[in-house]
């Protein structure tokens, strides 16, 4: 029976991940040793119960009192707070979801390669803010990494049986989002509602706004190249409003092999869940004749900046992946906030990275977890001081 550990299970990964477990056999087939979520501890207790866990987990040590009530008269564990997240990580599994969102997964992510086991990376920040250090607490425990990112996901299934040294270039596509076709003066009165209403994929109010910004993407670039070793030049994106090629992988004879799927996400963590095999998913088989056409072009880098930042980051290396995720969530807690307007995100990120690169602060020789995080906070601190002063003009 194989062991498992979900973070972040209350968010649309971690239901996504718990419908294929149920459908592989649930509590028969798998033994699930912890569960964690935000401050929906109810569904988080439900889900609990329904496998049989261990351990469950609330990031928010206020909500520990109501979790402890839900999971009353059950055998499963209530704890609560980051350290009770990174104990969770070091309970030994076969099989990690990594799916909390933002730099908060970077802790329990490091902390369960420790198993020696697979870790399922839907946690693209972790890669941003610590891709070498990550990638090399893996091979010292002997544990793999499966990318879980509809996209990354797609390159690394291209790249089953071939030559990696032969692939010269990575195509990563983006929806484009609600704003695809805005104008810019359309995008400095759009709301938080408006920007978390994505048209094809179902995905949480963070992620939804970000990938209207295209900071989605930008966080895509950067992990690309975390993960698969590609140089910044290597890595290229299209807007493809279909949602229908997540990722394209060209080699030296000039082929390209696009990987095509619906927009579910549980195509690429049944991928994950079931590797080296492919499992049986119910997902949409799509219908090309209906669909009829693919259509692809440029990202408009004027109107979205965070593609060009992505590329401005790797060039820096360093500390500036951390940084960079970090203004990022700050910028988008004061759009959400309303205090700075959505295009404002972009300007506060990049004057922020300016300022630690010119004090120094985003170089480093080596990234060890204490760096990491120490940036990480200087950079939100930087972020809310220059929305407040955005948000003033």
């Amino acid at each position: 029976m194989r062991r498992i550990s979900i973070f972040g299970a209350t968010g649309s990964i971690g239901e996504n991940t718990i419908d294929l477990v149920r459908r592989q056999g649930g509590p028969e087939a798998f033994r699930t040793v912890a569960l964690t979520g935000g401050r929906n501890v109810t569904r988080l207790a439900e889900l609990a119960r329904e496998l049989d866990a261990d351990i469950a987990v609330t990031a928010y040590p206020e909500c520990l009192g109501a979790l402890r009530e839900a999971l009353a008269g059950s055998r499963t564990e209530a704890a609560a707070g980051p350290e009770a997240l990174a104990e969770a990580a070091d309970r030994p599994v076969d099989w990690t979801m990594s799916a909390i969102v933002g730099a908060a997964g970077l802790v329990p992510g490091l902390r369960s390669l420790r198993h020696g086991g697979t870790l399922a990376l839907a946690n693209k920040e972790s890669l941003v803010c610590a891709g070498a250090l990550m990638m090399a607490e893996a091979v010292r425990h002997g544990a793999r990494i499966l990318p879980v990112d509809s996209e990354h996901s797609a390159i690394f299934q291209a790249l089953q049986g071939e030559d990696r040294a032969r692939a010269e270039r990575v195509i990563i596509t983006a929806s484009g989002g609600p704003f695809r076709d805005w104008t810019a003066a359309q995008l400095a009165a759009a709301t938080p509602e408006q920007a978390a209403a994505h048209p094809n994929w179902v995905m949480g109010q963070r992620i939804s706004i970000d990938s209207a910004s295209l900071f989605n993407k930008a966080l895509e670039m950067i992990e690309a190249r975390e993960f698969f070793g590609f140089a910044p030049e290597q890595i290229e994106v299209l807007v493809h409003p279909q949602s229908i090629v997540h990722a394209l992988v060209g080699f030296a004879d000039g082929g390209l092999m696009a990987h095509l799927g619906p927009a579910d996400m549980r195509h690429a963590i049944g991928y994950a869940l079931s590797w080296p095999d492919r499992a049986a998913l119910p997902v949409e088989r799509l219908d090309l004749a209906r669909i009829g056409q693919l259509e692809f072009r440029a990202p408009d880098e004027m109107r979205f900046p965070a593609v060009r930042l992505a590329r401005e980051v790797m060039a820096r290396g360093g500390l500036a992946g951390a940084a960079f995720n970090a203004a990022k969530e700050a910028a988008l807690d004061a759009f959400l906030a309303a205090e700075i307007r959505f295009p404002d995100m972009a300007g506060c990120v990049e004057a922020v990275l300016g300022q630690l690169d010119a004090a120094g602060n985003l170089t480093s020789a080596t990234i060890d977890l204490d760096k990491v995080q120490a940036v990480d906070h200087l950079a939100r601190l930087k972020t809310a001081e220059a929305a407040r002063k955005t948000g003033k003009n």
